[in-house]
């Protein structure tokens, strides 16, 4: 593992794709090895050291995701305690190189940065809480660590709706994803790869989309003006290409979820193309699972903050308490 701090000069910026500004405005350092590469990595909090554990926050994946996505947690928990998020290989300032994404080198990202965080803080195990896609990446590195992770928790998740359940019926490889190969060959045929991501990710375009997410007009205006600003930066493409190919996504997802032995809290909304939980009664009574349904999209944190921060902390208070 390979520490650095993220201060590039003009020239590193331009060969490295870093013009544009980051998605937090806090301190940062870069992590890289050789599986995961070099990811960007942010960290904030009181002067006085806090008492609660460290908290990693961990962004969706999209055509257009970065840490932007999780921006009202950080501001919001770097006035109270020791908070940090990264962005994903593929993703905001992390390395954007031409490769094909998977779950195993999201979760060794996530891994790479809970390591390193767990050490500033005196080997003591972290709360995470990850948005959407993530919530897959930040399972399986709960399934793989648990003792790194004191608590997990998940906004909007997905690999709760009803395929998802289907499949954990069936069995089978535990690290099976949805990739359609054919379908990534198409998108990434040099005459037409980049022409193409540029109508995907046109203002219009992410407009719709966030839209959809949010399941009403009213959108986010600063996450709108950022997620165009991360699309339109060298290789932006890259990682967007595995995700709607379907190499992100875990077939098994669901017994991903029915691993985690440490405390979860798992909220989500009604509104929007991202509602289907049909799946989730497979956790709903476990012990160690607390569920929260909001009246918002797909981005309670962004529409209703400080109802999801109450709920959270009420979450970590009940979970200390065990």
């Amino acid at each position: 593992m390979q520490l650095a701090t993220a201060e590039p000069t003009d020239r590193d910026a331009m060969m490295r794709g870093l013009t544009m500004p980051p998605p937090l405005a806090a301190p940062r350092f870069e992590l890289a090895d050789p599986q995961v590469g070099r990811i960007t990595c942010y960290a904030d909090g009181p002067p006085a050291p806090s008492r609660q554990p460290a908290l990693l926050l961990i962004h969706s994946v999209n055509a257009a995701a970065s840490a932007y996505e999780i921006k009202p947690l950080f501001e919001h928990y770097r006035r109270s305690r020791q908070v940090y998020a990264l962005d994903l290989p593929g993703f905001g300032l992390s390395d954007r190189a031409d490769r094909i994404y998977t779950p195993r080198l999201m979760t060794d990202a996530i891994l790479l940065a809970a390591n390193e965080i767990s050490r500033r803080h005196g080997g003591a195990a972290i709360d995470a809480v990850a948005v959407s896609l993530g919530c897959e990446f930040a399972a399986r590195a709960g399934t793989e660590a648990p003792n790194l992770f004191r608590t997990l928790g998940l906004i909007s998740p997905t690999g709760f709706d009803r395929r998802a359940e289907a499949a954990a019926k069936k069995g089978g490889d535990k690290d099976a994803t949805r990739a359609m190969p054919w379908l990534r060959n198409i998108f990434t045929v040099p005459l037409w790869k980049h022409r193409f991501f540029s109508l995907l990710t046109s203002r219009a375009s992410i407009r719709f989309f966030l839209r959809k997410t949010f399941g009403r007009k009213d959108i986010d205006e600063g996450l709108l003006e950022y997620d165009y600003i991360t699309t339109h930066q060298p290789g932006a493409e890259n990682a967007p290409y595995s995700f709607v190919s379907g190499y992100m996504f875990s077939v098994h997802a669901l017994k991903l979820y029915l691993g985690l032995a440490m405390p979860v809290w798992m909220v989500h909304g009604v509104r929007g193309d991202f509602v289907d939980y049909g799946g989730k009664h497979a956790v709903e009574g476990l012990p160690n699972w607390r569920i929260q349904v909001m009246q918002t999209g797909a981005m309670p944190h962004f529409e209703q903050l400080d109802i999801v921060v109450a709920s959270y902390d009420d979450f970590l208070t009940r979970a200390a308490g065990h």
